[in-house]
């Protein structure tokens, strides 16, 4: 080869790699990047735990929940504001409404609950009485619960007064026709003992005396209570027996001190009882105690409930919902939010709000919260008419903001409020009480969590038997040591709701249903706690998964979480969110 085609194959080569550096770096630099897009894109996390960071979906290695995929942030939003995509609010099932949505929704403005039970409706009540005086031969219904129909025979007496009257009878007949107001006379008297016109006219027919009398009901209906055995000796009006016509009852609510306020007469409620959870029965309060009983702090509303089926039983226990309109001072419905639009903080509630019709664009909002209304708190101050507030999803927000540097739920940039915050979660207003009264609640609170445990354990047989401990203990617990008054509005109704609880935890053997029950069971025992301390420090801990997204919290000794709610399915998630010191 000689020297001219030597340059030639050296330029040849020149020319070719550097065309080729300009073909291949510029696709080395777009596969770079469109590599690089693809990895924030496919980064994925938990929403309860977003420390979490995988390059691919699967489940979370500490919850086991399905990961979401990471957003990015957006610089153009305001400082507290963030941005999610369309696949994570679709993964997470984000639902929000609007206040206006909220406000003219009955079910949720309407609703505070109380707790009652059947009674005999005392209108519809009567005792049988003895009409004349004498000592009984025989009782033709000796069991409470028969049912007696208006003129059935009853019982037969022996009356020596109705005996001499009977005889003064036979000799005004004699004399009947001279002396006619006499003969009247004592007719009468026998009338006005309940004698009855054919057994006057077989005296008057056979001139003899009749020695056991016959007694009839008076009334139709259940006998309740027998007053008298055979051979006792009664006089004229003593009772006999007791009967109730059950084809109406009584449903008595009992309301507490703070809301005898808000019952009126004529409002309507919705009455769901133990012996049939499936059914509602519709009621309107007829009448409201004007006595206070000032032992329990409470006083009775009732409603008159409708029969006929015989399916109302007089000592039922039930729970009432009343269609109790919230108003504020102005007198115009108060903004109302679902319970599962609330996030707490010790005692911050927060929320997040959709602030960007057309787009999922979030943020944190503190809120002030007012009464507890049945599924929804009543919101004083942080909302307003018009407002879209986050109701589904809340945790999957909250994580995505902690995600991003965002104002979260564990992360405030109000430093006066996080300060305020933590100087309330520090401070707990503690009842000072009798040492007998805490050393008897100890021992409920020892049960209760010897209950939890089992859950913790999976095991629902053992569950039953500790609920039925529990339920022990909570016999054991004196009231009258308790003297304060504060006490006393603390106690009752948790003492209600916890016995409630525990007969449905020991009623079922499915784990879940107890599960389920131990959410409302650990509500009533956690203001105990709080109120009155225990022997022990204790640990207020909450899992946001539990109540079907809704959190629930739980009483333990542990500061380690062992979640009671999931077991080994998700034994350690949660956190503790407040000590209480012995």
């Amino acid at each position: 080869m000689n020297t001219k085609q030597i340059v030639i194959v050296i330029i040849s080569l020149i020319i070719g790699l550097t065309i080729g550096k300009f073909i291949f770096s510029g696709t080395t630099k777009n596969v770079t990047d469109k590599h690089t897009n693809e990895t924030i894109e496919e980064h994925w996390t938990c929403s309860m735990h977003p420390q979490i960071d995988m390059p691919e979906p699967g489940k979370c290695p500490i919850c086991g929940m399905d990961l979401i995929p990471k957003t990015k942030n957006d610089d153009s939003l305001s400082a507290n504001s963030f941005k999610m995509t369309k696949n994570a609010m679709a993964l997470a099932n984000i639902q929000t409404i609007k206040i206006g949505e909220i406000a003219s929704n009955n079910s949720l403005d309407n609703g505070l609950k109380l707790s009652g039970k059947i009674v005999e409706n005392d209108k519809q009540t009567a005792v049988q009485t003895a009409h004349f005086g004498g000592r009984i031969e025989k009782l033709y219904y000796k069991s409470e619960g028969e049912f007696v129909k208006k003129g059935s025979l009853l019982a037969s007496l022996y009356s020596p007064e109705l005996v001499t009257a009977q005889n003064e009878f036979i000799q005004a007949l004699e004399i009947k026709n001279e002396q006619p107001e006499l003969y009247k006379a004592v007719r009468n008297k026998l009338k006005n003992w309940k004698i009855s016109e054919n057994q006057i006219n077989q005296i008057e027919r056979d001139k003899k005396v009749i020695t056991n009398f016959k007694m009839y009901a008076n009334v139709s209906g259940y006998i309740t209570a027998i007053l008298v055995e055979e051979g006792n000796h009664v006089k004229e009006g003593s009772p006999l027996f007791k009967v109730a016509n059950l084809s109406s009852v009584w449903a008595d609510l009992d309301v507490y001190e703070k809301d005898i306020a808000t019952i009126k007469k004529g409002m309507q409620i919705a009455i769901k009882l133990n012996a049939f959870p499936d059914k509602e029965f519709k009621g309107k309060i007829d009448f409201i105690d004007p006595l206070l009983n000032t032992k329990t702090r409470t006083t009775t509303a009732r409603a008159t409930l409708k029969n006929t089926k015989n399916s109302l039983k007089p000592g039922m226990i039930l729970v009432a919902t009343v269609k109790t309109p919230i108003r504020n001072k102005a007198n115009t419905a108060s903004v109302t939010i679902p319970k599962s639009a609330v996030m707490w903080t010790g005692k911050r509630s927060v929320v997040y709000i959709k602030t960007k019709p057309d787009e999922p664009v979030f943020e944190m909002r503190a809120v002030k919260l007012g009464q507890e209304v049945g599924d929804a708190y009543q919101v004083l101050t942080g909302l307003a008419l018009g407002d879209e507030v986050v109701t589904n999803g809340t945790f999957t927000v909250d994580a995505t903001a902690q995600l991003l540097g965002k104002r979260s739920m564990m992360n405030s940039t109000n430093e006066a409020e996080n300060k305020e915050d933590k100087t309330k979660e520090n401070t707990v207003e503690r009842i000072a009480v009798n040492p007998k009264f805490k050393e008897q609640l100890n021992a409920v609170f020892n049960s209760y969590l010897a209950l939890k445990n089992t859950l913790v354990a999976s095991d629902a047989n053992k569950a039953i038997q500790e609920a039925s401990k529990m339920e022990e203990a909570m016999k054991g617990v004196k009231m009258n040591l308790l003297k304060q008054a504060k006490g006393h509005e603390i106690w009752m109704p948790a003492k209600k709701n916890i016995s409630v609880s525990l007969v449905k935890i020991q009623s079922e053997k499915n784990l879940e249903k107890q599960r389920k029950e131990f959410i409302n069971l650990s509500k009533a025992m956690i203001p105990l706690a709080q109120a009155f301390g225990t022997d022990k420090t204790i640990y207020v801990a909450h899992c946001p998964m539990a109540n079907s997204g809704k959190g629930a919290d739980w009483l333990s000794l542990e500061e380690v979480i062992k979640n009671p709610y999931f077991g080994e399915q998700m034994l350690t998630c949660g956190s503790v969110e407040q000590i209480i010191k012995n």
